[in-house]
């Protein structure tokens, strides 16, 4: 089976060469990557917003790796901000470890995170090809 997916990308609606406006996902076993907070592998925390941020999508892409799949078959992204960091250095730092690897994706601003600290969680799923 290929597990490729499709872009949605309507005319009707602006075209970001960042993000998809939906992603059709074929019939595949897929991976929920639950929230991933900026912490290395000992459980610290990294200091500031773009450090964070770098280390959770780390973070994602090895559940990802560990599933056998990538950035390549996500097909929804889910980043939690702490309301007032700047949003664009988010994205800018996101980036730098996600590359071009277009798919859907939601921002939401939060209040806070359960831990004391954390700037930013990022979620993810995806398809694990066959």
């Amino acid at each position: 089976m290929i597990t490729k997916t499709t872009h949605l990308d309507p005319e009707e609606l602006h075209h970001n060469p960042a993000f998809t406006q939906g992603v059709i996902a074929p019939a595949a076993q897929t991976v929920y990557v639950g929230g991933q907070l900026g912490t290395d592998s000992t459980g610290e925390l990294l200091d500031g917003l773009e450090a964070q941020t770098i280390q959770a999508m780390r973070n994602v892409l090895t559940v990802l790796a560990s599933a056998n799949t990538g950035p390549e078959h996500v097909v929804k992204l889910t980043i939690y901000l702490v309301a007032g960091v700047d949003a664009q250095a988010g994205y800018a730092a996101a980036r730098k470890v996600w590359g071009d690897h277009r798919t859907a994706i939601t921002v939401v601003s939060t209040a806070g995170h359960a831990r004391p600290g954390a700037l930013v969680e990022i979620d993810a799923i995806a398809t694990i090809p066959e």
